[in-house]
Parts: structure tokens; C-alpha cells; sequence
């Protein structure tokens, strides 16, 4: 018999073609919209993290001949919902130069992504500096370790925490449930703005219009003069 012949089939190999048919692509001749010639004290950003095309399967690791393909498998993946972009594809994004010298940076990172979360925030000019907010889903998914349903926004700064100053006992705990796939609570860009009242502020990767934000990204394509 051939090597190929040998060769193990499983539930991968199977929905290949589904994965490739449900990925979402970026249909932009470039990479992102252009960025805002204005700068900002404070941006808010929930990166596309990219997970190298893993999926989520139920009995996925079976071989072919074990899997009873009438009842349709679980599949999964990030980039079914949007376009996923890699680390390093992040950091080239000029994010620096629509920073003022005093700006923070609030960034969610998934829980497998921290460390990629921290470099980027660096790479961007940024200095880590502490967890904002822990996100309390509160529905859990299963995990290789414990039990996940927590999510975090960190924060990061570049000079000094802009001036001036508003609400300053803003809880670092949000407890909502879980909504549309990487939707996050409404609560942590309310509580930016408590804390920054005054300042100018954009989310980056938005997906709808923020009241007193800038926004950018490939769901929300404003001009910006």
C-alpha cells in the first residue's frame, strides 16, 4: 500500500473546504483603511488576533472511518466572523502616529494572545502597565487548563496619563453576559470615558459608531481629512 494510502483522513481533512468557504477575507487593496491625521489621548483597541487557522471541532482528531458524518461536526473559527490578522501584520500598523505625547492605550487581548497583546502594545510605542478590566462573561467555554470566561482589557502608556483627570473609582470587574462572537460589554467604553471626559479618543477595529469617539476600521470606513 502507498504512504499515501496510509495516510491517516480525520475530521480535519473532512471540512477543509467548509473552513476555506467560511473564512473571511479583507476585500481592501490595502491592508487597512488609511488612519486619521489627527491624534489622540486616548485609543481603545480589540485587535482581529489571529489563531493560525484553528478550529474547533467535536471529535475532530478521529480518523475518517470513526466519524459519523451525517450529524454535522462543530467547527469554529475566529476568522469565519471577520478577517484575523497576524502579529506581526498588527505592528506595522502606524498606530504611533496618531498618538499625542500623553495617550494611553486600552487593548483587549484573548487570554492565549496576552504575550503577542504586550509586544504589540510595545511595538506600537506603548509601556505596559496594568490589567484596566477583567471581563466576566459568564458563560464559560471549555479549556485545556480551567474552565474559561474571563477576558482582559490592558492598559498601556506612552509619556503621561492624560489631563485632566475625571472619575478615578472606576471597578476593574465588569460582569455581563456574553453576546455576538467578540462583541465586549458597553460598560468598559463607558468607563473610559467617566475616567477621560474631555480627552479625544478612537477605537480602532470598530465595527459600529461610538457618540464622542472616532472610529476606524474595516467595518466602519470614515474619511478623515
Amino acid at each position: 500500500m502507498s504512504q499515501d494510502n496510509n495516510k491517516k483522513i480525520t475530521g480535519y481533512m473532512i471540512y477543509s473546504q467548509e473552513q476555506n468557504n467560511r473564512t473571511q477575507k479583507n476585500d481592501l487593496p490595502d491592508f487597512y483603511p488609511d488612519l486619521p491625521k489627527k491624534k489622540y489621548d486616548v485609543i481603545y483597541a480589540d485587535p482581529p488576533w489571529d489563531y493560525g487557522g484553528k478550529l474547533q471541532f467535536d471529535k475532530s482528531s478521529k480518523s475518517a472511518d470513526k466519524i459519523d458524518i451525517s450529524k454535522n461536526i462543530f467547527i469554529s473559527s475566529a476568522n469565519f466572523k471577520y478577517p484575523t490578522v497576524k502579529t506581526k501584520d498588527l505592528k506595522k500598523i502606524p498606530i504611533q502616529n496618531i498618538c499625542k505625547d500623553d495617550c494611553l492605550l486600552f487593548m483587549w487581548v484573548t487570554n492565549p494572545h496576552l504575550a503577542q497583546g504586550i509586544e504589540l502594545g510595545e511595538a506600537w510605542g506603548f509601556e505596559y502597565k496594568t490589567v484596566a478590566f477583567v471581563w466576566d462573561k459568564m458563560v464559560h467555554n471549555p479549556g485545556q487548563y480551567t474552565m474559561s470566561y474571563c477576558e482582559l482589557c490592558l492598559v498601556f502608556k506612552k509619556g503621561r496619563i492624560p489631563r485632566p483627570r475625571g472619575a478615578r473609582n472606576i471597578k476593574q470587574l465588569i460582569r455581563s453576559p456574553r453576546r455576538d462572537h467578540s462583541q465586549k460589554p458597553d460598560e468598559v467604553l463607558e468607563n473610559i470615558d467617566k475616567m477621560f471626559p474631555t480627552q479625544n479618543k478612537i477605537e480602532l477595529f470598530a465595527r459600529r459608531d461610538i457618540k464622542n469617539w472616532d472610529v476606524w476600521g474595516l467595518d466602519v470606513r470614515e474619511v478623515y481629512e
